[in-house]
């Protein structure tokens, strides 16, 4: 680190998001006067504690265009996914799986843990072609096998592109596949309705737009019933056991309120407004290039793509100058392996870089990001033989 704290920008709100001060102000709030209670117990306090972890998924339920009975709170994105994916396996042990290579890591493990997976095909911008859905079911069909589940990512978590949800979704209604879209990236940052996306099974993550970490939702089609993923307790309706962590819903119900009315379309607007002028400034560079499709892509989200260059030397030149970005998604880094995301896409993974922007990003960051770009990938291109 070359200066003090405040003169670093942080530009991997796609990892994670900081909390946001009502996230902060709530949980603090009960933390430190709050009743210390099961919401399960029918004493005053238990009763205090039940209203306020209703308050939450309400919150979080009106975020994602629901009812509060269809949520389902987890403790985060991962374990959602993981219960979607175990859920329609009990209910079809026998059918496939049915997924692209862009989805997460956590999709795609979790389905590959439990039958057989069936690939899905995406092009050059990471987007999946509904045509290929029924290319795919129509082939197990012919097989003597069944699809128990398809996956179709609301948006993309490395590159940004937005999938054709609802026409998956009309497709898998036809068929009588249940449908899971994990919308982890998405929520928070783009409008969210489950009954208009037309899927049964819906993951979401708080720490994304600035909620808590360890705080998450799967929500359920109505009428939907599926086999919980934990068991040993009656909590969530019978849907998840465990006592429910009161003050990580609190805050992940203060960060969906913050985005209730036109915040949501507001924020959203400054964060492309961001992301527009990182890519300006990132392409004014000769030999760099954004990956995914950028029409209607998400607002917070810049991939890019730097010829000549590896992405971690770039990542470190810019952390060196006081600015955070990253290479390649946030779960697959640590295993050192390129990413199946740009793999699938047929891009190069070795050289891009993950630009991300959230709720509090200033036009100091974006402007530092500006400045230090150009000099590093200069250095480090004057450094080949």
């Amino acid at each position: 680190m070359t200066g003090p704290a405040a003169s670093r920008h942080y530009l991997d709100h796609a990892s994670t998001s900081p909390p946001r001060p009502e996230v902060v102000a709530a949980v603090g709030h009960w933390m430190a006067s709050g009743p210390a209670a099961d919401p399960g117990r029918l004493h005053h306090e238990g009763r205090l504690a039940r209203q306020a972890l209703e308050d939450a998924r309400a919150a979080v339920a009106e975020l994602v265009g629901a009812r509060p009975r269809q949520v389902v709170l987890t403790s985060g994105g991962t374990e959602a996914v993981n219960a979607a994916v175990w859920g329609a396996w009990r209910a079809r042990p026998d059918g496939a799986c049915v997924l692209a290579d862009v989805e997460h890591s956590s999709v795609r493990e979790a389905a590959a843990r439990l039958g057989p997976v069936a690939p899905l095909a995406v092009d050059g911008r990471g987007r999946i072609e509904p045509a290929s859905l029924d290319e795919v079911l129509d082939r197990l069909a012919a097989d003597g096998r069944t699809a128990g589940l398809v996956h179709c990512q609301l948006a993309n978590h490395e590159v940004g592109t937005v999938q054709p949800v609802t026409a998956v979704a009309e497709r898998c209604r036809a068929r009588r596949v249940l449908l899971h879209v994990d919308a982890c990236m998405a929520t928070g940052h783009v409008p969210v309705a489950l009954d208009d996306l037309g899927c049964d099974l819906l993951s979401v993550s708080a720490h994304k737009f600035g909620g808590p970490p360890g705080a998450g939702a799967l929500v359920l089609r109505r009428g939907l019933r599926t086999e919980p993923l934990l068991v040993g307790g009656e909590q969530e309706r019978g849907r998840r056991a465990g006592l429910e962590d009161l003050p990580a819903a609190i805050g992940f119900g203060a960060a969906a309120a913050a985005l209730a009315g036109p915040a949501l379309g507001e924020e959203a607007a400054r964060l492309r407004r961001h992301t527009a002028r990182l890519e300006a400034a990132a392409c004014a560079v000769p030999g760099v290039s954004v990956l995914g499709d950028r029409t209607g892509a998400l607002p917070q989200l810049l991939c890019l793509v730097v010829d000549g260059v590896e992405a971690e030397p770039v990542l470190l030149g810019l952390d060196q100058a006081g600015v955070a970005v990253h290479s390649g998604s946030s779960c697959s880094s640590e295993s050192l392996e390129p990413s199946p995301v740009l793999a699938a896409m047929g891009a190069d993974a070795e050289r891009s870089l993950r630009v991300s922007v959230g709720w509090s990003t200033t036009d100091e960051d974006v402007e530092a990001f500006a400045a230090a770009f150009p000099a590093v990938v200069s250095r480090l291109r004057a450094l080949r033989p």
